[in-house]
C-alpha cells in the first residue's frame, strides 16, 4: 500500500496582546500564560461560554456549496482540574447543498467533551491534560450531514513553555509550544444502503482519524518580564506572535490505497475590553487544498465564566484577560 501525505500549508499567524492584570486566562504555568488559541483546544480547564462562534465556508466541490455554521461551548469545571463542554453547533447550507439541492439546514450531532488536567509543573511551565469528546449519534439533522452513529475521541493536550533553558539560549525562552492528539473512532464501522429497485447494495465505510495540532507561541511579555527588558515600546511587549494549525489523517476504515493528511490554518484576531472576563477572536480558515474548499472566515466570543458568577471555583492563579487590536488578542 502507498502511503502519501500532503505536504503542510504555511500555517496562519495570529498576533495575541498580553497584559497581565488581573482577569480571567486559560491556563498558567509559573511565569508562563497560555492564551486561548482557535485552530486547536488549549491545554487548559476553566469555567467559559464560548458563543457564538460563526464560520462561513465553500466547499471543494463542483459546482461550490457554501455552508454557514453557527456555534458555541459552554465549559465547567467540576473539580480544579476536570471540566465538562458541551458544543451545539447549526448549520446551513445553501443550493445546490442539501438532499435536494435546494439547500438545508438543522443542528449538527451535539458534541461533549469530558477533559482532566493530570499534570502541571510551574517550574518548568509543563502542562499535561487528557480528554474525551463524543459527538452523539442521531442529535442532529441528517440533512446538513450529521450521522445517525457517535463518534469517540479520546485527546492529549500539552503545553511547554521554554523558560527553564540555559543561558546561552535565553532569547528561545520566551517561546512556548501546545498541541493535540486525538484518535477518532466511529461508533459503526459502515453504512449500508439498499435500492429496491435496483437491487444494488451501497456500503459507506466510516474511517478512523487522527486528528493532531499544534501552536508555536513567542511571548513578549514574557521576555520583558522573565529574560530581559529591551525597552520596547508597551504595544510591542504586550503582543504573543502565535502560529497555530490543524490537521487530520484517515489511518483505519477507509478507502482508497493512500493516507491523505488534510487540515486547515487561520489568521485570528481576538478583542475584549480592559479588564473583562471576555474574549472576542476572528480568523480567516486557510484550507490545505483546493479540493478542501476555498478559505473562510470565523468569529468567535468568549466569556469567563468564573468572573461572572463568583460562585463558580475561581483559578488561584493571577490570570489575564485579553483586549483586541487588528490581528491581535489584548489581555490587560
Amino acid at each position: 500500500m502507498s502511503i502519501r501525505f500532503l505536504g503542510l500549508a504555511v500555517p496562519g499567524l495570529a498576533l495575541v496582546l498580553a497584559s497581565l492584570a488581573g482577569a480571567a486566562a486559560h491556563e498558567i504555568a509559573g511565569n508562563r500564560f497560555f492564551p486561548a488559541t482557535l485552530a486547536i483546544d488549549d491545554p487548559g480547564v476553566n469555567d467559559e461560554l464560548a458563543v457564538p462562534t460563526i464560520a462561513m465556508t465553500k466547499s471543494g466541490d463542483e459546482p461550490p456549496v457554501k455552508e454557514l455554521d453557527f456555534s458555541g461551548e459552554y465549559s465547567k469545571r467540576v473539580t480544579e482540574a476536570f471540566a465538562i463542554a458541551v458544543a451545539p453547533a447549526w448549520t446551513r447550507l445553501y443550493a445546490p447543498g442539501g438532499p435536494t439541492g435546494t439547500g438545508a439546514s438543522g443542528f449538527q450531532n451535539l458534541e461533549t467533551t469530558f477533559k482532566y488536567r493530570f499534570y502541571k509543573d510551574p517550574v518548568h511551565e509543563l502542562i499535561m491534560s487528557v480528554g474525551l469528546s463524543v459527538e452523539w449519534g442521531g442529535s442532529g439533522a441528517s440533512g446538513v450531514g450529521a450521522e445517525k452513529f457517535s463518534v469517540y475521541t479520546p485527546t492529549f493536550f500539552f503545553g511547554k513553555g521554554f523558560g527553564d533553558l540555559p543561558d546561552t539560549a535565553w532569547l528561545a525562552r520566551p517561546i512556548a509550544l501546545t498541541g493535540v492528539v486525538g484518535y477518532s473512532i466511529p461508533g459503526s464501522a459502515r453504512t449500508l444502503t439498499f435500492d429496491p429497485d435496483t437491487g444494488d447494495t451501497d456500503i459507506e465505510l466510516h474511517p478512523q482519524f487522527v486528528k493532531w495540532g499544534l501552536s508555536l507561541q513567542y511571548s513578549m511579555p514574557y521576555l520583558k518580564s522573565a529574560v530581559y527588558d529591551f525597552a520596547l515600546p508597551d504595544f510591542v511587549n504586550r503582543l504573543i506572535p502565535i502560529v497555530e494549525a490543524s490537521f487530520q489523517t484517515p489511518v483505519a476504515n477507509f478507502a482508497g490505497t493512500g493516507l491523505r493528511t488534510t487540515g486547515s490554518t487561520s489568521i485570528s484576531t481576538t478583542c475584549s475590553p480592559p479588564r473583562s472576563a471576555s474574549r472576542s477572536s476572528a480568523a480567516p480558515s486557510l484550507p490545505q487544498n483546493r479540493s478542501e474548499g476555498q478559505p473562510c472566515a470565523t468569529s468567535q466570543s468568549r466569556q469567563f465564566l468564573w468572573c461572572c458568577f463568583p460562585s463558580a471555583s475561581a483559578p488561584r492563579t493571577r490570570t489575564p484577560s485579553s483586549i483586541m487590536l487588528t490581528r491581535a488578542s489584548a489581555i490587560p
